[in-house]
């Protein structure tokens, strides 16, 4: 299904105005993996583990949301995402508890660390960090297309904030919070973390 259509089936169609915009941001030009491919795999995965959310359309919305707002040179893109959620959504019917939690979640995607009990975090986090797990050649590719993102980054400094990012990762106790995601993940992501932390050099 075509992403837009994707979005009006969630949102309705009097939001398709909305759905074209977030599409046509995830193709943005300077984008490399933070694409309209990673959202759809991100919706994908959402769909796959619905029944662990508390409400899975709420998580459906903070998907399209969580990269809207892209630009490698600042450390602000998810709390700029969740303010166009915001804004974007207090112009539907959508009520303004369910606005909340869509940008809460979108400002969750800062850490992936959601609390315990957090079922709508821990299917956004989980999806959004799926791709930790994929096979070697796709994770290759992924970590290339995160660097091109960030080509602007002399090579020292890229290897050691990159190197930063896997360790902190690693030192989580767990990266999956739902049940599947965890028996199905968790074991590759880690192997992957761990071979581009060696190939790094750290």
């Amino acid at each position: 299904m075509d992403l837009v259509d994707r979005w009006v089936e969630l949102a309705g169609p009097d939001t398709r105005t909305i759905g074209a915009d977030l599409a046509a941001r995830y193709g943005e030009p300077h984008r490399r993996y933070h694409t309209r491919e990673h959202l759809a795999d991100v919706l994908d995965l959402v769909d796959e583990l619905a029944p662990h959310a508390d409400d899975a359309d709420v998580v459906r919305l903070a998907a399209w949301f969580h990269d809207a707002v892209y630009d490698p040179r600042r450390g602000d893109n998810e709390e700029r995402s969740a303010w166009l959620a915001e804004r974007m959504l207090t112009d539907t019917d959508v009520g303004p508890e369910i606005v909340a939690e869509v940008a809460r979640l979108v400002r969750l995607t800062t850490t992936h660390a959601p609390a315990a009990g957090d079922r709508n975090g821990h299917v956004l986090c989980d999806a959004d960090l799926a791709v930790l797990a994929a096979e070697p050649d796709r994770y290759a590719a992924y970590a290339a297309a995160v660097r091109e993102e960030y080509a602007f980054i002399p090579d020292e400094h890229f290897i050691r904030s990159r190197a930063d990012v896997l360790r902190g990762l690693l030192e989580l106790s767990r990266l999956f919070q739902t049940p599947p995601a965890r028996a199905r993940l968790e074991g590759g992501a880690r192997r992957n973390l761990e071979t581009e932390l060696m190939l790094l050099g750290g």
